[in-house]
């Protein structure tokens, strides 16, 4: 008699810090679940939920330890093949748990246990009162009638995502629709003849330029094969025309394109844009959407009902049943780089999606990133160039403003504020970057020095006067501003240094006849007050702008001829090698923002190193210049990307136990290196204190490994990760890898 086949091993990954799966029988009386399906099982005395990655026949683990799965939460896998791929090599080459990799791929909802499927699916429809009022119209309340139209073109039931769009702040309209019985909330899966996007007739854009139309063809042609193409163009130059028409082509074959931004600010002009002239929703996904919206995003695109997914960058991992085209914008930007647990990059991430669907990926930005210039360089991207602005505008006219010897007012020079009063005068409107939140970044008492320090961090705090407090931008505490020095009771108290805060209310006493809009994290907090902000600056109403990097990227405002950059020296002597990078970037990214109409633009630029020759460099031979030699000198440092580079951080609540656990790190290194292994070429630099040491309570120090080639240093850290997770030397430390850091700080 033949013995009994064994059941098979179930191996799951677990959210949580480890390093491997884990081994379970299958649930009693059931199928053995696929491949990226959601599982929940025993786990120590509780149960977790986590993801099913491969079955086996074999194991470590006695049989009759093992413990069987709890319940099966789908049919049908939840992660897709594809995505399972990415995971596991996000979690390989980032160095991170795959259970945590795969836990954030989810929806916070299907992490915890919710119908993968949108039976419970919240949406609403129209009453016959509601088709009656529809008819009828509601005098004075523009938002109901709005949001009664995007229901109206629902027959199955508008989502979340179809009211957003019609009405970002859709909530208190929507509760008033239902309280007057005109709309009623459905459940349930949609009908199969359903039309789940509320098509509209695409408006026709403009007619492209000759560079445009070449780039365009050029994405179209890559259609069904991986290609990874640079579009360079200056600002103005008419980048998202070349999305748009590649992403039309695409939809046309049928399949699903997918486009990220670096903030989320840059969405809702970008979703209303896409709509317009595509003709169809546009399923958006980005952290400041409630658990349900994204959600509902997720499902439509996992089950291709949404052709084009917009999101910032953990909507690289939605599920993409029909994939024909990624759309990286502003690929320079350092927000595309996640900064805590799984440190990926975006850009990176998403071209080795594209290569395993083998898809077009575009890159897109008017000062692209080392990085990627580098690649061109190589071969590995092709570059398509838009060197003129669109509609035969003119770029703008760079200038540096030298204020050394010049007394400023609240940050403001003479020349700048002449200039501003010319533009304003001439109906124009004019743009302020000043990259520092706030009214004064320092307090300081004139008469022994004392200095209003963060008890928590090495930084200054900043002080706030609409709230009348001090503030670390590093760890978020607070305290009231002190009437008198903290160490000798002088009141001799000075507010150095100007923040937004400090500008506007300058803006307000030197310009009181032209209204001053100001745009940072403290001025848009509340839900809509970034589209509310933008609203006036478009109608005209605001003529001085006024604001951080969220007004710097990506946004169009027609009638700024005007831009001045009141301090660019910050980023000429940062302790990160790539501050000079980022300076050049964010000044021309800003300066982008003048004369994108048929009047020209003008941009000063206030500094005190006006010699300096990345500033010259800049303004009398452009970006292109400036990369180039910030290039050959990362090649002559060997420096990334001309290197590999990996960063070890450790952090404590005592001082010195960071950098005693590094230091033990860099001395098992030490043991790895060797050339029969093939580990040889790799340098490590440090350990070191950060150069912000002590952030939110806790001491910092890094670790730097750096090779000439990937191979070396992965397989370096694939052998220290182990010793890593059990070192009884690091035990009283937090500790992390970051692979290809952005930020040194």
């Amino acid at each position: 008699m033949a013995e009994p086949v064994p059941e098979p091993i179930v191996q799951v990954a677990v959210p949580g810090p480890f390093a491997r799966l884990f081994d379970y029988l299958p649930a009693e009386n059931a199928d053995v679940p696929g491949a990226g399906c959601r599982v929940r099982v025993p786990f120590g005395r509780g149960q977790r939920i986590g993801v099913v990655v491969a079955t086996t026949g074999d194991t470590p683990v006695p049989r009759a330890r093992l413990r069987r799965i709890a319940t099966i939460l789908d049919d049908n896998p939840t992660i897709p093949a594809d995505l399972l791929w990415l995971a596991q090599w996000a979690a390989d080459y980032y160095h991170h748990p795959l259970g945590e990799v795969l836990s954030m791929i989810l929806p916070v909802p299907l992490r915890k246990g919710a119908a993968a499927d949108a039976a419970d699916e919240v949406r609403w429809r129209l009453t016959a009162p509601g088709r009656e009022a529809l008819v009828t119209g509601l005098p004075g309340q523009p938002a109901r009638e709005r949001l009664l139209a995007a229901i109206a073109r629902e027959p199955d039931g508008a989502d979340t995502g179809t009211l957003r769009l019609a009405v970002e702040r859709y909530g208190p309209p929507l509760r008033a629709l239902e309280a007057r019985e005109l709309v009623e909330r459905i459940t349930g899966p949609r009908a199969a003849t359903a039309q789940t996007d509320a098509t509209t007739a695409p408006i026709p854009g403009p007619d492209l330029a000759p560079a445009q139309r070449a780039a365009a063809a050029a994405i179209t042609d890559s259609l069904g094969t991986f290609h990874t193409l640079l579009l360079q163009g200056i600002t103005g130059s008419g980048k998202t025309e070349v999305y748009l028409e590649a992403i039309r082509r695409c939809r046309e074959a049928g399949r699903q394109a997918l486009v990220l931004v670096p903030e989320i600010g840059l969405t809702p002009q970008l979703l209303e844009r896409f709509h317009q002239r595509l003709g169809v929703p546009v399923a958006l996904l980005h952290s400041d959407l409630a658990a349900g919206e994204r959600l509902s995003a997720w499902r439509r695109a996992a089950k291709g009902e949404a052709d084009v997914i917009l999101g910032t960058r953990s909507a690289l991992f939605v599920p993409l049943p029909r994939p024909g085209l990624i759309v990286i914008d502003e690929e320079h930007d350092p927000s595309l780089k996640q900064q805590d647990g799984l440190r990926y990059h975006a850009r990176d991430l998403a071209i080795v999606r594209a290569r395993q669907l083998g898809i077009p990926i575009v890159l897109g930005s008017a000062t692209p990133s080392l990085e990627s210039l580098n690649n061109v360089a190589r071969g590995n991207f092709r570059r398509l160039r838009l060197d003129e602005r669109a509609g035969g505008a003119s770029p703008p006219r760079l200038e540096l403003v030298d204020v050394r010897r010049r007394r400023l007012q609240e940050g403001l020079s003479a020349p700048l504020r002449e200039a501003m009063a010319e533009h304003l005068a001439a109906g124009e409107q004019v743009l302020l970057f000043i990259n520092r939140r706030g009214w004064a970044p320092t307090l300081i008492c004139d008469d022994c020095g004392w200095v209003a320090d963060c008890q928590r961090c090495d930084a200054r705090m900043t002080v706030h006067q609409a709230r009348g407090e001090l503030r670390c931008h590093h760890c978020g505490a607070r305290r009231g501003v002190p009437t008198s020095c903290g160490d000798c009771g002088s009141h001799a108290l000075v507010q150095l240094g100007e923040g937004t805060e400090r500008v506007e209310a300058a803006l307000a006493a030197t310009f009181p006849d032209h209204e001053s809009v100001r745009i940072d994290r403290d001025s848009v907090r509340r839900r809509g007050a970034l589209d509310a902000r933008l609203a006036r600056i478009r109608s005209g109403d605001a003529r001085i702008l006024l604001g951080t990097q969220m007004l710097a990227k990506g946004h169009d405002f027609p009638g700024v001829t005007l831009v001045g950059i009141l301090d660019a020296d910050r980023g000429l002597f940062s302790a990160d090698f790539r501050g000079p990078e980022h300076l050049a970037q964010t000044v021309l990214q800003v300066a982008g923002r003048a004369g994108r109409a048929e009047r020209p633009g003008r941009v000063m630029i206030q500094s005190r190193n006006p010699d300096h020759p990345l500033l010259q460099a800049l303004v009398t031979s452009g970006y292109e210049r400036v990369a180039e030699d910030l290039l050959a000198e990362r090649h002559a440092s060997s420096l990334p990307p001309a290197a590999r580079m990996a960063l070890l951080r450790a952090e404590a609540p005592a001082a010195g136990a960071a950098l005693r656990a590094l230091t033990a790190v860099r001395e098992h290194i030490a043991t790895l290196t060797r050339p029969a292994d093939g580990l040889d070429g790799v340098g490590c630099h440090g350990p070191a204190p950060a150069p912000m040491e002590r952030l939110a309570g806790r001491y910092r120090a890094q670790l730097i490994l750096e090779a000439a080639h990937r191979g070396p240093l992965q397989q370096t850290l694939r052998e220290l990760r182990p010793w890593l997770e059990s070192a009884r030397e690091l035990r009283a430390v937090r500790w992390s890898i970051d692979v290809d850091p952005v930020d040194m700080l």
